[in-house]
C-alpha cells in the first residue's frame, strides 16, 4: 500500500512538472512574441508605410538584433510529403529558432495569409508565426498558433 501511494505521488509530481514545463514554454513564447511585436512597432514608427517587404525585413532584423534577439533572414525550410521533399521555401525572419515572422506590405492581412502561416508552421515544426503587415499607416499584427 505504501509503495502504491509513493508511486501515485511520483505520477502526480511528473504530471505537475509536465504542466509547468508546458506553461513555462508558452510563457516564454508569449514574452518572445511581445518583444518581436515591440520591434515591429519601432520599425513601423521609424519607416512608416510604403516600402517593399525587403526593406521592412532588413529593418526588422536590425531592430531585433539591436534588442539581443537571434534572427535568421530567409531561413530555408523543406516541405515533405510522404517522407519526400515536395519543395522548399524561405521563411521570412526566424527569431530565436522559435517564431516565424511573415512580413507583408499589402492593403490588409486576410485569411490566405493566416493559412500560409499555418502551413509554414507545419513544415517547420514550430508553433507560432506572426504575420506582420507594414502596408498600412498603422502596422497590422496577428498571431497564428499551431499545436500548443
Amino acid at each position: 500500500m505504501n509503495a502504491d501511494k509513493h508511486r501515485l505521488n511520483e505520477d502526480n509530481s511528473a504530471r505537475a512538472i509536465g504542466v509547468h514545463s508546458c506553461s513555462s514554454a508558452v510563457e516564454d513564447l508569449n514574452a518572445l512574441t511581445e518583444r518581436i511585436i515591440g520591434c515591429a512597432y519601432e520599425v513601423s514608427n521609424g519607416l512608416g508605410a510604403g516600402f517593399l517587404e525587403k526593406v521592412y525585413e532588413n529593418a526588422l532584423a536590425i531592430e531585433l538584433r539591436r534588442t539581443g534577439l537571434a534572427v535568421v533572414k530567409q531561413h530555408p525550410v523543406s516541405v515533405t510529403y510522404r517522407g519526400e521533399n515536395a519543395g522548399d521555401y524561405c521563411a521570412d525572419p526566424l527569431v530565436e529558432e522559435s517564431v516565424i515572422v511573415e512580413l507583408k506590405a499589402v492593403k490588409a492581412l486576410d485569411d490566405a495569409h493566416l493559412a500560409q502561416c499555418l502551413n509554414y508552421l507545419k513544415a517547420a515544426g514550430l508553433s507560432v508565426c506572426l504575420p506582420v503587415n507594414f502596408g498600412r499607416p498603422r502596422v497590422e499584427i496577428r498571431r497564428a498558433v499551431r499545436n500548443f
